[in-house]
């Protein structure tokens, strides 16, 4: 650990930061759950088919990677207080929208306008804990924050659940929407950025121990956002997580329904059983929130102390999602899932913890929306394959070890691409500004 001490008031802007950071994780993913949850009574009322399902739920996390891209550069140029609060509240709005809808092309749009506005959480989740954690504390506060990917799944199935066997599904939409608007007002009436904050010399040498580069106030330029590009980490990055965010989605979107149809249980019952898992994805990616920190206070490179971890959980996941296929028993197969979520989501933790330090801290939450633009593109085509598997066979099983599959060839990417940090490209940036007196914009 560092012996530079935490002051009280860094230690509660942690705690602020990391608070908000978390319920708006668990709201985001409450959000996201919701169409899956109500999978198989809205495709009755609305009498869609399961191709038809697939491509709406494929619709947000389509305009949810796409979006990625700008939303990664725009972050580090205007900061989390801005963009977060922005994206909280028009994605609170486009989830009550989805309680209104009246047809399938209606329901498109608003299921694609809630991925566009719920781009920049995690990035944006990334970017405020490497400004407010240094650089061997980043992986605990991570872990609990992505966790909140499982919390929200974990709380939605019966919250929903009963809200939609309550007041129906439409009104299901409009309650969560009208959480989220709140909570962005929240989060943009008390967050600060660094650069809003005035520190202490104290503070600044607690943030900044053990960084390779202090320089927080330039803004990336697009000659070194397009030069991120040209590392083979960041593609390792990109598509190591496509595997991790594959195998996600497909249990977020379709494990109600496979519960459902192929393991035979009640909507009420698969309420209650699907949380089951993601209690098990939460301790994933909280342990591997510990297990990165204490690797790299021991030693072990900041590349290595995450890489092992990212390809330990999508092997993990692979070798529990495959006998889950397999097996007659529907507690056993409930428990080989339990774990491949466990080890997937650890995977997912990891891969966070390591867009917070291998890049300078301007471009965080660029590197971050790049390797998550690759996950979503994955995670988008999970739900499609998955629902034309199933329309084609009527069973799961191909479609589960397909996601093994993919897991397994993430992993070996990762291994082979991710090697060593991004150096920072500022100072070539600054001698080719000083040659080139015309190229002021920069």
């Amino acid at each position: 650990m560092t012996s530079v001490p935490k002051t009280q008031r860094v230690a509660r802007i942690q705690l602020v930061a990391i608070l908000f950071l978390t319920i708006a994780g668990v709201i985001n993913y409450i959000d996201r759950s919701a169409l899956s949850i109500a999978n198989t009574t809205i495709r009755e009322e609305m009498h869609i088919t399961p191709t038809e399902m697939g491509w709406l739920l494929s619709a947000f996390s389509l305009a949810y990677a796409f979006s990625q891209l700008p939303v990664g550069a725009l972050l580090d140029r205007f900061g989390a207080r801005m963009m977060l609060g922005f994206g909280m509240f028009f994605w609170s709005v486009a989830q009550a929208a989805c309680g209104m809808v009246n047809s399938l092309s209606t329901f498109l749009v608003s299921r694609a306008v809630l991925g566009v506005a719920e781009a920049p959480l995690f990035p944006a989740g990334a970017k405020v804990i490497s400004e407010w954690y240094n650089l061997k504390e980043r992986g605990t506060p991570t872990g609990i924050f992505v966790a909140s990917s499982c919390i929200g799944p974990c709380i939605a199935p019966p919250l929903l659940t009963v809200i939609m066997l309550t007041v129906g599904w439409r009104w299901m939409f409009i309650i969560t929407g009208i959480l989220g608007v709140m909570l962005a007002i929240g989060w943009y009436l008390i967050y600060r950025n660094r650069n809003e904050v005035t520190l202490t010399q104290e503070d600044k040498q607690y943030l900044d121990a053990g960084e390779r580069f202090t320089d927080t106030e330039k803004k990336i330029t697009g000659r070194e956002w397009r030069g991120l590009f040209t590392h083979a980490t960041t593609w390792g990055m990109l598509l190591g997580f496509m595997g991790v965010i594959y195998m996600v989605w497909l249990y977020l979107t379709w494990l109600p329904g496979y519960l459902e149809h192929a393991r035979g249980l009640s909507l009420a019952r698969t309420g209650w059983v699907v949380a089951i898992p993601y209690i098990f994805g939460m301790v994933g990616m909280v342990v591997a929130g510990r297990v990165v920190d204490i690797l790299a206070n021991r030693g072990i490179s900041v590349i290595n102390s995450r890489k092992w971890p990212v390809c330990l959980g999508l092997l993990g996941g692979a070798a529990f999602t495959v006998p889950a296929i397999f097996t007659t028993s529907t507690t056993l197969a409930v428990g080989y899932i339990c774990l491949a979520m466990f080890f997937i989501n650890l995977a997912s933790a990891a891969c966070w913890t390591m867009a917070t330090v291998i890049v300078p801290k301007r471009q965080v939450a660029s590197l971050g929306s790049i390797q998550n633009c690759g996950g979503y593109f994955g995670g988008s085509l999970a739900p499609i394959i998955t629902g034309a598997i199933v329309e084609r066979t009527g069973v799961y099983d191909n479609a589960l070890l397909v996601s093994a599959g993919i897991a397994v060839l993430a992993a070996a990417v990762y291994f082979v691409l991710v090697r060593k940090p991004l150096p920072d490209d500022s100072a070539a940036s600054d001698i080719h500004h000083e040659a080139n007196n015309y190229d002021v914009s920069r």
